[in-house]
């Protein structure tokens, strides 16, 4: 099996065009040579990465020689001054409370500034989405399919990342549509 950094040089080589291409493969559950829901993850990292951000790829947490955490990534926007922590999910249903959940207890043990985004290829419950409201004072920011295809689209994932935020702080709402 391919490491990390395997799969970093691979996404690397792609431009939006190409991950636009990755993206219908993804949504149609043909991505050979990539193992279940890595090429969503390493997609969703390369896309930041194309506009500017700086990314961690996915990786473990050591406490004494133990594994205690599987990080799917962080997204560093120095200007923005903003930092994320990520969890991609790519099912075909829409996502329950657990990756949300999961998350939060991950940014417990982080500085109060850092941000979660919980990526899905389709979306979240109902009780997710009023759940993840409670989820303070940690916020995780939620982005669905529509939300992840018009920002491949537009080239705009910075832009949307920025307006969840704002209107996370402005509202206290973690799902703001970003393609309105």
């Amino acid at each position: 099996m391919p490491t990390t950094e395997q799969y970093k040089i691979k996404i690397q080589k792609n431009q939006r065009a190409d991950l636009l291409n990755l993206w219908a493969k993804i949504l149609a559950n043909k991505t050979p040579g990539w193992p279940s829901g890595k090429a969503f993850e390493f997609l969703i990292l390369r896309a930041f990465e194309l506009e500017g951000a700086t990314i961690r790829w996915p990786y473990s947490v050591a406490m004494f020689g133990q594994n205690v955490e599987q990080i799917d990534g962080a997204i560093h926007f120095d200007d923005l001054g903003i930092s994320v922590l990520t969890e991609f999910k790519d099912y075909n249903k829409n996502l329950n409370i657990e990756p949300i959940a999961k998350l939060r207890n991950q940014l417990l043990r982080r500085p109060s500034n850092a941000v979660g985004s919980v990526f899905s290829t389709e979306g979240f419950t109902e009780p997710a989405l009023i759940l993840s409201q409670f989820s303070a004072p940690q916020t995780i920011l939620l982005w669905e399919q529509n939300h992840i295809e018009f920002c491949l689209q537009k080239g705009c994932f910075k832009d949307g990342l920025l307006k969840k935020y704002r209107h996370a702080i402005e509202e206290g709402f973690p799902n703001f549509d970003v393609t309105i």
